[in-house]
């Protein structure tokens, strides 16, 4: 909201119709097409171009930077004559442009895992809510350039495009197209997240999705990668190597904040993040390492999430971990506090005594924890920890960075509490990890394509593949088209 003119114009990315090659016998060769996340970790979308048709991989919004943000607003020429949506999991980079091809014409199917499909339908209704709510608010308050602001999407163009999701399990061949199959299988991301493994007119194509830790604590790591001519990899830390556990952190950082009387502010995607800090809070009050007090959780996204969580746990998924299950004794033993309705949410943006308060989003790029932090960063008592990935252009990343102030809702806000990074909950692998996932190939890929990276996290991951295992490596363009065959 805010940045639109409420025409969606065309631009360089709206011309996205089907692109098939045809080599010198004249046979039609499949081809791939990079619509997003090329030169930067949002806006995931792939295009495949079949002799029966086109499908997409994932469908993800541009987050960060205005200039990203912009590219929402193209239409996508192509939607309707798109027969499938591939979602690999539920975040907002990777499915949140959905309802922008059904407004578009898209009427295909829309195929993903059954968990995914649950928690797609809680963020993109929380993303049009909160779409709908910033477009208002710019509007009462005319701190947008745009009269009126609009809302990249609402309600109803949401229902419309869930009633189009089709849910299949991991390993279940689906066919697409005449000649075009999808399969999926585990990525161990966030609960549902899945690799797409696509079979296109005798060539094969696997695109990782985010691919998780093999230590993550709730999922079974990734499944392997199968026999295949291309790969595209996710880099979203292709250049780094996480450090070792530094519990103490986050432990640090209440101790601290508590006794100077003030609140811990934690931003934390509402999808699988808000679990995990739960789990590790419930830790450290049991084993007497920071004191209890009271944790608010004020995301309705988040709340819904947990309990998509809690019936998987309760139903044995053979996603999770054994030690899920402690996931539930957190969410007793905290005896977290909802904030079920705007009154209680504002009453959290000044706490009167010392508390936790977990909200959504992870980066600070909407919801409610962007009042929380307007009111609560100029107050050097409060701590705000962030606890994942902040990309470019957000205001975590700008904390992230040693921001000073922060424009939010068209007003800057000094900042003036505490700022601790805490990359212990990073749900995606880091540049060893992907390279030893890449690993499992029973043979070399003819192509790897890296993307949905910063352009220095993708160019150094590239580089290593090509190194280490001698593969053919290329960072795509965005827009680039390339054959499959």
């Amino acid at each position: 909201a805010g940045e639109s003119t409420g025409a969606r114009s065309a631009g360089p990315m709206a011309l996205t119709g089907g692109r098939r090659r045809t080599d010198a016998r004249g046979m039609t060769s499949p081809t791939l097409t990079f619509l997003g996340a090329a030169g930067t970790v949002t806006g995931s979308r792939f295009r495949i171009d079949a002799a029966g048709g086109s499908v997409l991989v994932d469908a993800g919004l541009y987050q960060g930077p205005v200039d990203l943000r912009r590219r929402n607003w193209v239409p996508d020429d192509g939607a309707a004559s798109l027969a499938a949506v591939v979602v690999t999991h539920a975040h907002l980079d990777h499915c949140g442009y959905l309802p922008c091809l059904v407004r578009d014409g898209f009427t295909g199917r829309i195929v993903c895992t059954p968990d995914t499909a649950e928690l797609v339908a809680i963020v993109l209704r929380d993303s049009a809510h909160l779409q709908e709510e910033d477009a208002r608010h710019a509007n009462e308050r005319g701190f947008s350039k745009h009269r009126p602001a609009l809302p990249l999407y609402d309600a109803a163009d949401v229902e419309r495009t869930l009633a189009l999701v089709d849910p299949v399990g991991y390993g279940e061949e689906t066919r697409l197209l005449p000649g075009v199959t999808a399969t999926l299988q585990p990525a161990g991301h966030i609960l549902g997240s899945a690799s797409a493994v696509l079979d296109v007119d005798g060539e094969r194509l696997v695109v990782s999705g985010d691919l998780g830790r093999p230590r993550h604590p709730l999922l079974r790591p990734p499944a392997p990668v199968p026999a295949t001519g291309t790969v595209v990899v996710e880099s979203t830390y292709g250049d780094r190597t996480h450090e070792p556990a530094q519990p103490h952190l986050l432990a640090d950082a209440v101790r601290r904040t508590v006794g100077r009387g003030g609140c811990v502010l934690v931003p934390a995607f509402a999808v699988d993040r808000t679990e995990l800090v739960l789990m590790e809070l419930h830790r450290l009050v049991a084993a007497g390492e920071v004191p209890r007090v009271p944790v608010f959780l004020d995301s309705p996204m988040a709340l819904a999430t947990l309990e998509v969580y809690r019936r998987a746990v309760v139903g044995g998924s053979p996603q999770l971990r054994p030690e899920a299950r402690e996931l539930l004794v957190a969410l007793d033993a905290l005896h977290v506090r909802p904030a079920a309705d705007a009154a209680e949410s504002i009453r959290l943006n000044n706490p009167t005594a010392p508390c936790i308060v977990v909200s959504a989003s992870g980066m600070a790029t909407g919801g409610r924890v962007v009042h929380h932090l307007a009111e609560q960063l100029p107050d050097p008592r409060n701590c705000v920890v962030l606890t994942g990935y902040q990309a470019i252009g957000t205001r975590g990343r700008q904390l992230l960075d040693g921001a000073t102030q922060l424009k939010i809702h068209g007003r800057y806000v000094p900042v003036r509490a505490e700022v601790v990074d805490d990359p212990d909950f990073s749900v995606h692998a880091d540049g060893d990890e992907l390279l030893a996932w890449l690993a499992t190939a029973p043979e070399p890929p003819r192509t790897a394509y890296v993307v949905h990276g910063e352009e220095h996290g993708s160019s150094h991951l590239a580089a290593r593949i090509r190194a280490e295992l001698g593969w053919t490596a290329v960072v795509p363009r965005l827009g680039e088209v390339v054959r499959l065959d």
